[in-house]
């Protein structure tokens, strides 16, 4: 049994995950930019934003990062690190191949914590950051770490932001997912870490599944077959049915495509009856931690049986399958023991994870 013992985050939301979830609650519209002033860092083969966002992290996670050293030595401790972009636009400016490796914030981390296991990067465009879990959990059970630091990163950067406006699927106003009037998703950046060990006290990694569409370069199968697998999959590993997940952090871009694959899916097996959102309105697509983000705010769900608001502008398209979306007024606590976490990606890669009590 893998279990997150401890994790944290930065987003445009706030510089904590309490901070974030609260004001997530109350649908804080804000810039999708982080306005944190993040700590330098003086090897200057790693002062990259992306890093700057986890060394923040580490800051807040210090003494449990201490205990875990402690705990388990340097030697067995590995890192796993989703990210897009790494130092993309440093690079620009600079012209420093190491600013350009994928690797670059997992080799950060690692070399800050002083740590000597394995040490890689992850990067499956949107489904990066739940692909993190399935890879640090193969880790744990291989016996490779006793310990594992996941989560996933990425900065506004100038060249995703250049594709997608060529790919005509970003919008100007805010995102709005599965309204009819839907026309693009914002970009944001964020940041998180989770702790992961094994038969620890903590959140249960219950069920990962994962797919590939091989449809299309750019666009989602829309019959969605390879997600519904995955969805599938997923709770299979969790020993879950369908009835049993109390909430739905959809991936939701508000782009005409994917929504309409992920509504397909989700009502192809939950119907209209679990409660869902997406949360990018909120945090903008945080691409290479879009999944780390919202794996944290389904953390925080578990914790405290609150639901995360659906904000879009009401006017849900009546040519997708319904599905069951959080109403922004709806303050109720539920017990809620399980939640999933959907990651469909670019290129048709898929990831879906169930995270119980």
């Amino acid at each position: 049994m893998i279990n997150i013992t401890k994790y944290e985050a930065i987003c445009n939301l706030g510089s904590n995950i309490d901070e974030i979830f609260e004001n997530a609650l109350l649908c804080k519209v804000l810039p999708h930019r982080i306005e944190e002033d993040l700590p330098k860092i003086n090897d200057e083969a790693f002062d990259l934003r992306c890093n700057r966002m986890l060394l923040h992290i580490c800051n807040l996670l210090n003494p449990d990062l201490n205990a875990l050293v402690k705990k388990y030595g340097k030697g067995n401790i590995g890192v796993v690190i989703a990210t897009s972009n790494s130092g993309i636009d440093e690079y620009e400016l600079d012209r420093k191949p190491e600013y350009l490796k994928m690797s670059n914030p997992a080799e950060f981390l690692q070399k800050h914590l002083g740590l000597e296991n394995i040490a890689l990067s992850v990067s499956t465009a949107c489904s990066s950051g739940i692909k993190v879990f399935s890879t640090a959990k193969r880790l744990l059970d291989n016996g490779v770490c006793k310990a594992v630091i996941a989560g996933g990163v990425d900065s506004l950067s100038k060249l995703p932001v250049a594709g997608f406006k060529a790919l005509e699927v970003l919008c100007d106003d805010l995102t709005n997912p599965f309204s009819k009037n839907r026309h693009g998703m914002n970009i944001g950046e964020a940041g998180a870490l989770f702790l992961l060990e094994q038969d620890k006290e903590g959140a249960r990694i219950m069920g990962i599944g994962e797919t590939s569409d091989a449809y299309n370069a750019a666009t989602p199968d829309p019959q969605a077959k390879e997600a519904v697998r995955a969805i599938l999959m997923a709770l299979e590993e969790a020993g879950a049915e369908p009835a049993d997940i109390g909430y739905i952090n959809l991936h939701g871009t508000g782009t005409i495509a994917n929504d309409l694959m992920e509504a397909a899916a989700v009502n192809r097996i939950f119907g209209p009856n679990i409660p869902a959102s997406a949360t990018k309105p909120l945090t903008g697509h945080c691409l290479g931690a879009a999944a780390s983000i919202e794996t944290a705010l389904c953390l925080k769900v578990l914790e405290t049986g609150r639901l995360l608001p659906h904000l879009y502008d009401g006017m849900y398209d009546d040519k997708l399958p319904a599905i069951k979306l959080v109403d922004p007024e709806d303050k109720n606590i539920y017990n809620i023991s399980k939640c999933m976490c959907n990651s469909f990606g670019f290129g048709g890669t898929n990831a879906v994870m169930v995270i119980g009590k």
